[in-house]
């Protein structure tokens, strides 16, 4: 029960700080036309700015629409740094937040359903003699109770060393 709060928590965690990535507030006009036929990193010098390279504009990134497709092609558009194209950036986001949300159930697995270790530990043994004693216990008590009904079944003739009901032969 512990662990599986434990891990309810771990992924409550984990979730919170994944949607919190990216929620920022932005001017809406910060001045990126200034930047337009200039280059890819006066423009981006601006982290409110997008370069398109076809058309070397910059532009203010549209925060509302989250991708740029009506701005800019997306091969062609430029955040962040000069060098990664947006679709190259989205892939390469893709694929590290996979990473990690699959990392994430992995270690939650692992966590959750722990598997035990093949070697007995000292609980285990401690538990496997106390059922042997019991047991041990069990079979004198039983033994005991025989010898006490069979001592009262000679006292009112009731035991009989061979059985009654064998069979007769002529």
């Amino acid at each position: 029960m512990v662990r599986v709060r434990l891990c309810g928590c771990c992924l409550l965690g984990w979730l919170c700080a994944l949607s919190a990535v990216g929620f920022a507030v932005i001017a809406p006009d910060t001045g990126c036309s200034k930047f337009t036929n200039t280059s890819c990193e006066q423009c981006l010098s601006n982290v409110t700015c997008l370069w398109c390279s076809t058309t070397k504009q910059c532009l203010v990134y549209p925060v509302k629409s989250i991708l740029p497709l009506a701005v800019c092609k997306l091969n062609a558009a430029r955040w962040g740094v000069c060098w990664v194209n947006f679709e190259a950036l989205i892939i390469a986001m893709s694929v590290v937040g996979g990473i990690l949300i699959i990392g994430l159930f992995v270690c939650c697995y692992c966590c959750c359903n722990k598997k035990k270790s093949r070697k007995p530990d000292k609980e285990d043994e401690k538990i496997a003699r106390q059922n042997e004693q019991r047991r041990v216990r069990q079979e004198e008590r039983r033994a005991e109770m025989k010898n006490r009904h069979d001592e009262i079944r000679k006292k009112y003739g009731l035991f009989k060393g061979d059985n009654a009901y064998t069979k007769f032969e002529n």
